[in-house]
């Protein structure tokens, strides 16, 4: 291959054609944004220090315009098998998981308004295909970072079911004791490095993991760590400074690191069109020397094949991406948010592209799966689901001597006062009255 990019696989919507003519720049600095609600722009890694009419062009970068590389793929319902994006087996992985996050949150949903949830409840229906698309290529070894909208994504990597429901209801049995709740998912043992509730700062963390990869590889010379990071995050959070200074870091010391931003076009009440001055994410991935792609995210089809070349380039120690996701979320920002801002018809437009429905179209169009065999995938889910609730809602809430635990390195002085008992368990605790 000529480039490193030009393995990437990319599939366009069938009815589109681009209508660029080969002599014509790929971007246009000075041109008339387009519309960016609900469109399918071509799938590319761009570099906007190639383009001539960019100043940007006398600068030296790593990054390619590979527009000449873009691989078309075309979905036919009478394709062999060889030409299929996926085999049955990886077909019927990715429709369980696609199922699992969907019907994850919506039994959240009527557990929240059962009072067995509190707090914020972010839920993540409609944004399936970008967790699946990504997270089923990882190694266990490899790490997730997400946000407060982050269940699925735990689910994805391997946590099970009733760990997260579990923690949902604040129960010692959840994957964080019932400490960290709907927001902050956690979870060692599959790498799931936290779910974080304050705007970007999950990015420096991801970017500080996909760092111990590149030391532990290259400094301690453990060859066989080719661990890459995902670090997901919204829109909302590509105008703040951390998203900037880590996109830095990762493409000068070209870190395993793929930074996947989920553009579901609201950031919290704030529309992405009117917040940001230039609505196309992925274009800030070349200005620090990285490529930046968008995607169709309510495909996971088309994510997947994304996060294969994405993966693959980090794995081999060809540094980070920036992947813009172009999603939707079906609910509100939060199960508490009566969801009035956006609207019906922007909300009906991307109901009729519900990921779920799309693959299992190109399920059995494509002979990968027959109903009967994806109805029973939903039926084990459902049980799944039901059986998480069950054991979440027998287990025990955590003790009040648990309160201070993993609070502090060393809790005396703190938490544990002179008689060695926790300083919570004092009566006059709570009327913030104890003796410090």
């Amino acid at each position: 291959m000529s480039s490193a990019f030009s393995a990437i696989k990319i599939i366009q919507p069938l009815p589109l054609k681009s209508s660029r003519s080969s002599d014509k720049p790929l971007f246009d600095p000075f041109r008339t944004p387009s519309s960016f609600l609900g469109s399918i722009h071509k799938f590319r890694f761009n570099s906007l220090n190639n383009t001539p009419s960019s100043p940007c062009h006398l600068r030296r970068s790593a990054v390619v315009a590979v527009s000449d590389v873009v691989k078309e793929k075309k979905l036919k319902s009478n394709s062999s098998l060889s030409n299929l994006l996926m085999t049955k087996e990886e077909g019927l992985e990715v429709y369980e998981d696609l199922i699992l996050g969907r019907y994850f949150e919506d039994m959240c949903a009527q557990m929240y308004y059962r009072g067995k949830m509190f707090g914020f409840v972010h839920l993540y229906n409609g944004q399936e295909a970008v967790s699946t698309g990504f997270i089923k290529l990882l190694k266990k070894e490899d790490s997730v970072i997400s946000t407060y909208r982050d269940h699925v994504h735990a689910l994805s990597k391997g946590v099970p079911a009733r760990a997260v429901m579990s923690e949902l209801f604040g129960k010692t049995t959840g994957c964080c004791r019932g400490q960290g709740g709907s927001m902050h998912m956690f979870s060692k043992e599959h790498n799931v490095l936290g779910g974080f509730a304050f705007i970007g700062e999950g990015i420096p963390v991801a970017t500080g993991a996909a760092f111990t990869s590149k030391y532990r590889r290259e400094v301690l010379k453990e060859e066989g760590c080719d661990h890459v990071t995902l670090a997901f995050f919204g829109d909302g959070t590509c105008n703040n400074g951390q998203f900037f200074e880590c996109l830095n870091m990762a493409a000068l010391w070209k870190l395993p690191i793929i930074f996947v931003v989920e553009n579901n076009l609201w950031a919290i009440g704030m529309s992405h069109l009117r917040a940001t001055s230039d609505p196309e994410i992925w274009k800030k991935g070349p200005a620090f020397g990285m490529p930046g792609v968008h995607v169709d995210g309510m495909d996971v089809l088309k994510v997947r094949e994304v996060a294969k070349e994405a993966i693959g380039r980090a794995r081999r120690g060809e540094g980070p991406t920036l992947v813009e996701c172009e999603t939707y979320r079906f609910r509100g920002h939060s199960l508490a948010d009566p969801d009035e801002l956006r609207d019906p018809a922007e909300k009906a437009h991307y109901a009729a592209r519900d990921p779920i429905t799309a693959f299992k179209k190109y399920m059995i169009e494509n002979k990968l799966a027959n109903e009967a065999e994806l109805k029973a995938i939903e039926k084990k889910i459902e049980e799944v689901v039901e059986e998480a609730v069950e054991f979440a809602d027998a287990s025990p809430h955590p003790g009040r001597s648990q309160l201070l635990e993993n609070v502090f390195a060393d809790p005396k002085g703190f938490g544990i006062g002179p008689d060695g008992r926790y300083r919570c368990e004092d009566p006059k605790f709570t009327q913030g009255t104890a003796h410090v």
